[in-house]
């Protein structure tokens, strides 16, 4: 007779970087509580995210992992070590092993064993010996500016090798964000790496947990429409994961938030460009005949997703540097004010003619739904809007003129038009992304155990 496979307990705590950093407490209580085979995940990594901590290598090469480390760990790694807790993350961003070196020296301070670590490798393809890879998968968009990070969204195999190897943490830069949680259920559930339905079914659960509280009411938020109870203390989801792939999507008893029928549809729905055909580096997921239903006070079952043999190529995203982002800031209030906010948003235009096209916005008025080109605000007419600020960005290869933006902004202080107040400017490096697909077979992956006695990697 068959052994029975308990089912996996899978909590999230971050759906990216900047995300609330006690949220997983919570999580990890109520894993602690369900006395269940459990895994704790942090999804902490965006495209954006990860060119930035190349930067930031570049600066420091002990940095570059996701800057909340300590402050998301610090409150549950004794937690997790103490009670058999694994930890997966992509907060590894550009530094894998400096976030590896990280969390031991945490786990030092805290008086606490040292965790056995290991990171994910392979996802990197930004170096000389993948530059031929990246012009064949690139072609005429091969970028002429140096290349901040090129990165694979590679799968779960090497997260579930890991593991399966004794892994206390797996600390990964690019994985895609559904393997976070396929990789613990592959290697919890034992399931083959071409049993599609199950894969399928795992990778959804990741797909709704891969937001945070997302599921739990974070983003299906609108009063009087879709009222979400206690909002400020959103608990985060947890999945319960079965043998057979379906999951049933909870979170921690006495947080606020709400996990219905219609939260889970929305994320389940979110980001999916066809419902039949969800393409992940480890399956192809269908979800047209899902299934989700009611279990329970913020209880919500998903069943019936099936999948398709995984794509054989996966998508790269290079990150290039793309010369100065500047922008500018200043308040108008009163009569006419949005009259005179269009009026300095022309001095900056006439000013600033020789340099870039201008982004105008008029926040108040038009600029959530406004266009780069400022071709729909400038196709209304001068309203009545009494509180306008208006703001003006552009992108500029060389420095010296991006910086001309903010000193024009500031200088509307005196050159008028009248009252305007509150200038605030930035500018910072802009990067630029293209994207391609390059064969499976050209990025090799894998997983190394960190030696705590040398902080080194182990052979």
């Amino acid at each position: 007779m068959s052994k029975t496979i308990p089912n996996l307990l899978i909590g999230c705590a971050a759906g990216f970087s900047g995300d609330r950093t006690d949220a997983a407490l919570p999580v990890v209580r109520e894993l602690i509580a369900r006395d269940q085979p459990a895994v704790l995940i942090f999804e902490t990594l965006a495209e954006r995210t990860l060119a930035l901590a190349q930067l930031a290598r570049r600066g420091d090469p002990e940095v570059g992992y996701e800057p909340l480390l300590d402050d998301l760990l610090r409150p549950v790694l004794g937690l997790c070590i103490a009670h058999g807790i694994r930890v997966v993350s992509n907060f590894g961003a550009a530094n894998p092993l400096g976030a590896a070196r990280r969390i031991h020296a945490l786990a030092k301070e805290l008086g606490i064993r040292p965790p056995r670590i290991a990171v994910v490798h392979g996802d990197d393809v930004s170096g000389v010996r993948h530059r031929d890879l990246l012009k064949n998968a690139l072609g005429s968009a091969m970028p002429c500016e140096p290349i901040v990070s090129a990165n694979a969204y590679i799968g779960a195999e090497p997260i579930a090798d890991a593991l399966r190897a004794g892994a206390d943490i797996v600390v990964c830069g690019r994985v895609a964000d559904p393997s976070l949680v396929l990789g613990p259920a592959l290697a919890h559930f034992g399931w083959r790496m071409d049993d599609w339905d199950r894969l399928a079914r795992a990778t959804m659960a990741g797909h709704l947990l891969e937001c945070g509280a997302q599921v739990s009411g974070g983003y299906f938020a609108d009063p009087g429409y879709k009222d979400v109870p206690g909002l400020a203390s959103l608990g985060y989801p947890i999945a319960e994961i079965e043998d057979s792939g379906n999951c049933t999507i909870t979170k921690p008893a006495g947080t606020g938030g709400r996990i219905d029928e219609r939260t889970v549809k929305e994320q389940l729905l979110y980001e999916l460009h066809d419902p039949a055909a969800y393409l992940t580096p480890d399956v192809v997921a269908d979800i047209t005949t899902a299934r989700v239903r009611q279990d329970g006070p913020d209880r919500v079952r998903l069943e019936g997703v099936s999948g398709h043999e995984r794509p054989p190529s996966l998508k790269v995203n290079a990150c290039f540097e793309a010369g100065w982002f500047s922008e500018g800031e200043i308040s108008y209030a009163g009569a006419r004010a949005e009259a005179r906010a269009r009026l300095a948003a022309q001095v900056l235009r006439d000013r600033l003619a020789d340099t870039a096209p201008l982004r105008v916005d008029l926040i108040g008025v038009t600029s959530v739904l406004g266009d780069d080109a400022s071709h729909w605000l400038d196709a209304q007419a001068t309203g009545e809007a009494r509180d306008v600020r208006l703001r003006v960005a552009m992108q500029h290869r060389e420095h010296s003129q991006a910086e001309r933006l903010l000193r024009e902004v500031t200088a509307l202080y005196c050159c008028g038009p009248a009252g305007g107040g509150g200038v605030r400017t930035a500018m910072r490096p802009r990067l630029g992304m293209v994207s391609c697909m390059v064969p499976r077979e050209a990025v090799v992956v894998g997983h190394t155990m960190i030696d705590v006695r040398s902080m080194e990697v182990a052979p």
